[in-house]
């Protein structure tokens, strides 16, 4: 997708875990990376695991998900982690503003893969019936109602998606819309999100943190 621009994240783990692997980003594709563990490069096909432990849980030309002792954690290209890495325990994301001054980043919407375009002034998480469908989002359960478009009034369901995470911050029931038709061409990560956490601007880049 153009103009996509990969969070940097910062994984935050408690304080009482740590990864038992040194693992840098080197090369991104779809379905594969490339991953130096333990100074070894190793190239990883979504689903295998390295001798070391690490497998390749969803890969794309953005970002790679990888697991190691059952906990996941989202890279972009040249992102490092090592077992001498002790985050705290606020989880932290940081989204550099595109040259069209939107920010954008990947996550997962009930553990499927997403991208979304930060928006303050939607209310909730916002997609087409597109997404929506892509995504596995049973939006007929949902509220019938509707939602104000550039073309005006449209059809709408309303309903809460059980898990979103974005980097390392994950948030459970967060309320999203799904538009009758091809509005919004992008999935919009509003407010239902962006409320429940704690939100900065530091010299173009966006900062999202976990609130207390």
């Amino acid at each position: 997708m153009k103009g996509l621009v990969v969070a940097f994240v910062l994984m935050g783990l408690f304080a009482s875990s740590c990864w038992a692997a040194d693992i840098r980003v080197n090369g991104l594709f779809g379905g594969s990376a490339v991953l130096v563990i333990n100074g070894k490069q190793r190239l990883l096909k979504q689903g295998q695991t390295s001798p070391e432990g690490v497998t390749l849980i969803d890969s794309n030309s953005r970002r790679a998900v990888v697991e190691l002792d059952g906990r996941q954690m989202t890279l972009g290209l040249s992102d490092h982690i090592s077992s001498s890495f002790q985050a705290a325990e606020m989880a932290e994301v940081r989204i550099p503003r595109a040259e069209n001054g939107h920010y954008f980043v990947s996550g997962f919407i009930n553990g499927r893969p997403a991208d979304f375009m930060v928006d303050t002034g939607a209310t909730s998480i916002a997609m087409n019936l597109h997404h929506a469908e892509q995504l596995g989002v049973n939006f007929r359960r949902g509220r019938k109602g509707s939602a104000s478009t550039a073309g005006g009034i449209v059809n709408a369901y309303h309903i809460p998606l059980q898990k979103l995470t974005i980097g390392n911050i994950t948030l459970n029931q967060v309320d999203a819309t799904v538009v009758v038709g091809d509005f919004p061409s992008q999935i919009l990560l509003g407010n239902s999100f962006l409320s429940r956490v704690e939100m900065s601007e530091e010299e173009g880049v966006m900062v999202l943190r976990t609130k207390f």
